[in-house]
Formats: structure tokens, sequence, C-alpha cells
């Protein structure tokens, strides 16, 4: 009965599953809301507001933040997961994003489940986290190199504004760094970018709109070639995938916008970033994901800098990191960091797409 009803879906088009795979994700974050908020209302599990020593600033401007419902990235798992498996062609592309999506999910929701009962900032260290991290890219790795429509491409080198590979097929040990980088790098990043209400779901909308339009021209042979792009058989279904991220971003978005009543925490950062990494990489587009994702690159590079800035010169080059909350220190709104920083990641993800399709 389930196979039967599953064939038909299949054989609606593509768009209408996209359509409605999006739709779907959107809706059931709406009714799963209201349960889960008063859920985690009893048991009080809130934001926890950095303190100490140079936050002093920050904690008074977040000072109504404390006790915020958080771990919101469960509604991500709640709706992104069904939706996918009800509207999508469940290939290997599919698979692996979901199997991504729905194990860093985990970490990060350990991660958030520490830090709500122990009532502060730390939660799984961060040893423990990058293990666990590794083995995800590991399993991920063997699955992609196992299947036989994945063992070849995923070892292949793409740069932007080339036209063929930069390496036909990488070693081994390089492709397994790339994508260790590329899912840890874009986990953390977009971890560090949610730090304001809104800041992260935005744009982690943007990136992916951005991603499935790749997506699209990769797995649609004629657009690859008019295009003379690489052809991606089966990429073209990360589509009705993506479509299910954004739907459950926008729905997010109606809690999570400025003043927030719910923060995704690292189950919702970890999750996106993930998913946004893993796509990346299975569409050969890890460098073009640097341009896409700027804001998160921007973001992490701030901390980076922040730190070795301290420990070499004893000086910090902002306020505070990452960059959104300098500018809050130095006395943008909060409203305006984000809406700024939602108009500069549109940007990226167009400058992007533009470097794409040269």
């Amino acid at each position: 009965m389930l196979t039967e009803l599953k064939l038909q879906i299949l054989e609606l088009s593509w768009s209408t599953r996209m359509v409605a795979c999006g739709i779907t994700a959107l809706a059931l974050v709406f009714v799963c809301f209201k349960p889960f908020y008063n859920v985690m209302r009893r048991l009080k599990y809130g934001e926890s507001i950095r303190e100490g020593e140079g936050f002093e600033k920050l904690s008074k401007l977040h000072a109504s933040k404390k006790d915020t419902v958080t771990m919101g990235g469960v509604l991500f798992l709640l709706s992104v997961i069904p939706a996918t498996l009800i509207w999508a062609d469940l290939n290997i592309y599919v698979l692996t994003t979901l199997g991504v999506f729905l194990s860093f999910g985990l970490i990060g929701f350990a991660d958030d489940l520490l830090k709500v009962l122990k009532k502060n900032k730390a939660g799984v260290d961060g040893k423990m986290k990058l293990l666990l991290q590794l083995l995800v890219t590991i399993v991920t790795l063997t699955a992609l190199l196992w299947h036989p429509s994945t063992s070849t491409q995923i070892r292949e080198l793409w740069l932007p504004l080339v036209d063929n590979p930069f390496m036909q097929q990488m070693p081994l040990y390089m492709t397994f760094g790339l994508l260790f980088f590329v899912l840890v790098g874009t986990s953390n990043t977009v971890n560090l970018t949610d730090g304001a209400d809104g800041l992260a779901t935005g744009c982690s909308i943007t990136a992916l709109l951005a991603f499935a339009a790749i997506a699209y021209f990769a797995g649609t042979p004629l657009i690859a070639q008019d295009l003379d792009i690489n052809l991606i058989p089966g990429a073209k279904e990360l589509c009705i995938l993506v479509a299910s991220l954004v739907g459950a971003c926008l729905a997010f978005l109606w809690f999570n916008g400025h003043p927030a009543k719910v923060f995704m925490g690292d189950t919702g950062s970890l999750s996106l970033g993930g998913s946004i990494g893993i796509v990346a990489f299975l569409l050969n587009q890890p460098f073009i994901l640097i341009v896409i994702g700027g804001i998160f690159v921007i973001e992490g590079f701030s901390v980076i800098l922040q730190v070795a800035s301290f420990q070499l010169t004893g000086k910090k080059i902002f306020h505070i990191s990452p960059l959104h909350h300098h500018f809050e220190v130095a006395g943008w709104p909060e409203s305006q960091v984000v809406l700024r920083f939602w108009i500069m990641s549109v940007v990226f993800g167009l400058l992007g797409l533009w470097s794409f399709t040269l």
C-alpha cells in the first residue's frame, strides 16, 4: 500500500513534488511548534547568556533573551525528514544529505541538552564533538564511494570559472580531507552565526536557495549542456530536500524573528550547516560554497582573527566576536544587524550563482 502510494507520488511532476515538500515541512513546523514550546517551557529548557570578563555589554544587551526556549532545531528534524521521505526519490544524493542532516542534528541535540541541564554555555566537549563529526564524515564518504553513481563523481575537484575538472580523481585522503573540512567548517560557522534573532535562519535560506538552483542546473541535461557545466544525474532530486529545509526555515523564522520566542540551538545550526556543506560537496562545488556562504565565512574568520590577535599581541580587533556581536556592542540595533547581514547573504548567493554559470 505504502509502496504504491510512493510510486504514485514519484509520478507527479518534479516541480509539484518540490513545492509540496516545502509546504509539508513548513506546515509540520507550525503544527509541532506549540506542543514543543509548551514542553520546553515546562522543563525550563531555556537559553543561557554569555557572562564574564569581556561580555558585560553583550550580556546587558541580551539580558531579555535569558531563558528563551532553545533547541528549536528539533523542529527541523521533525519536519524535514518526514517531508523528504514522502516527496523525494530517495537516491544516494538525498539519502546522504538526510544522513548528515540527522547525524549533525543529533550531535547538536546532545550539545544543547547538556547546556540546558548545566544552565551554562558548556556543552559537549570540543574534542568529542570533533570526533563525532569525524565519524559522520567516515560513514558518509564510505557510502558515497560504495555507490556506483557517486564513487567516481565525488572524487572530481572542480574550481569556479573552470570548464573542466581541476583534478579528475582526487586521492582518497584528499577527498576525505575536503569532505571533513566542508562539513565541519560549514556546520561550525553556521553555529557561530546563530547569535542574533533570525540571523542564521535567514542566511541559511539564501544559501539553500542558491544551491537548489545549482542542483537544478547540474541535474537537468539540457540546462547543463547549455551552460556547459558538469551534468550530475540524480542531483536534481536534491532540490526536493532543499525545499523542505527552506520551508522549515521559513516557518521557524516566524517564531525566531526579533523578538525571538525560540532559538534553534546547536541542534538547528549544526544540522543546517551540515546539510549546506554536504549539498555543496555532492554538487562538486566546495569552493563556490565559500562565496555563497560568505556571511558564514566572515563570521568564522572574525573569531579566528580575534583569537589570533589577542594571543599574539594581547589586543582585540573587534569589540567582541563573532562579527555580528561586534556591531551590536558598537551600537547597532540587533534588528538592523540582522537585516544588513541578510542583504549581504543575498548578494553572496547571487555572486555564487553568477560564478557557477560563467
